[in-house]
């Protein structure tokens, strides 16, 4: 069986999409010795597993060429090359191919069509256009949870009988680590609040910087807050919010950090705080739980499904309960304690070799 994986996420993407094409890609390779697995990608990085072929389609200078490149150059090379199976990671295709390829969609989320506000004019009205049509198409839909899955499903019924959620892997990179050159690097003191993922309006941070001022003026606690992340779009009201704040000089916006550095600030954080309003698995929320890291997380999407019973949750747009919690942990260290090894007990379960043989069953029961 020839399995291609579209992976341009590898040359164009640096936040999740990324992670997971990497890691799918690389847990296949590693436990599928039988089929045969090519990647197209426009540029060879060497960050891939040897075993893996890379299929080299590079994007040409021209009006139009990544439409063409998207519609007819990659689908004519991998009929050409007699693949029986695609999978689109980007969940935006596989376009025009034959029938007797099977196409496997996968589906990160659905928040272009819950709140088109958060999303560029282009992106979301790509997404309502061609959305319908390659979900019709799809031989095969993949969500990274089952509350995606439900999400597909409402929303276009016809996927009932072909749509699946599958949890994504936790990478052995993120541990409990400890640098005290880190923090220093940085200005950060404990006790710190975390937050890390793209500084962008889904993300709620305007409310988790309301939330940490009013802490601070109730409590005069020395605490941090402490922001990881590159600048999305619509991030001016959030930086705005930031430089306004009368607590500003305890907010750590840190931008991109090196990606060595994040497991030694997930490990010395007294809490992960995550108040996004929507989404479809939450990676930051997996990585500061194999860290231990205790977690406090909006009880939307599927954030309650990933962290299971491991930490905290607060609605997403109260701050009273929110600061409740904080509180919590602050003043107790053997709550901190209980939810840290709960933490890492709920990480434990995440590993991308199971990712990729639910995947790998997906495959051989659609050549079935």
């Amino acid at each position: 069986m020839k399995i291609a994986i579209i992976a341009d996420a590898l040359d164009y993407q640096y936040a999740g999409i990324y992670y997971y094409t990497k890691e799918l890609i690389n847990a296949l390779a590693k436990v599928d010795k039988k089929n045969e697995y090519w990647i197209v990608r426009s540029k060879s990085e060497g960050d891939i597993s040897e075993q893996v072929k890379e299929l080299i389609i590079p994007t040409k200078k021209f009006p139009g060429a990544g439409a063409y490149r998207l519609f007819v150059s990659i689908p004519r090379i991998l009929t050409r090359k007699k693949i029986d199976i695609v999978i689109e990671p980007r969940h935006f295709g596989p376009f025009n191919l034959p029938k007797r390829i099977k196409r496997v969609t996968v589906i990160h989320d659905l928040s272009p069509l819950h709140f088109p506000e958060w999303h560029q004019f282009v992106s979301r009205k790509l997404q309502q256009l061609f959305l319908p049509s390659i979900l019709k198409k799809a031989d095969y839909i993949i969500t990274n949870s089952d509350f995606t899955a439900n999400d597909v499903i409402t929303h276009f019924p016809f996927t009932a009988n072909k749509t699946k959620g599958i949890l994504l892997g936790k990478e052995n990179f993120f541990r409990p680590q400890s640098n005290p050159n880190v923090l220093k690097k940085h200005n950060i003191s404990a006790p710190y609040l975390l937050h890390t993922g793209t500084i962008e309006p889904r993300k709620n941070l305007i409310f988790l910087v309301k939330a940490f001022e009013a802490l601070k003026q109730q409590t005069k606690h020395p605490l941090q807050l402490v922001l990881v992340g590159k600048l999305g779009w619509k991030h001016a009201p959030i930086l705005e919010a930031i430089t306004n704040s009368p607590f500003k000089a305890d907010i750590k916006l840190l931008g991109y950090v090196d990606r060595a550095e994040l497991p030694v600030l997930y490990t010395a954080a007294t809490a992960f705080v995550y108040p996004s309003h929507f989404e479809g698995f939450g990676l930051p929320l997996l990585e500061a739980m194999s860290c231990g890291t205790p977690t406090i997380v909006a009880n939307r999407s599927s954030l309650p499904e990933i962290m299971g019973s491991a930490g905290l949750l607060f609605p997403p747009n109260n701050q009273i309960i929110l600061n409740q919690k904080i509180n919590q942990l602050l003043i107790d260290k053997s709550l901190r304690q209980s939810l840290s090894e709960k933490s890492l007990a709920r990480a434990a379960k995440f590993n991308w070799e199971k990712t990729a043989t639910e995947t790998l069953k997906i495959f051989e029961a659609l050549i079935r």
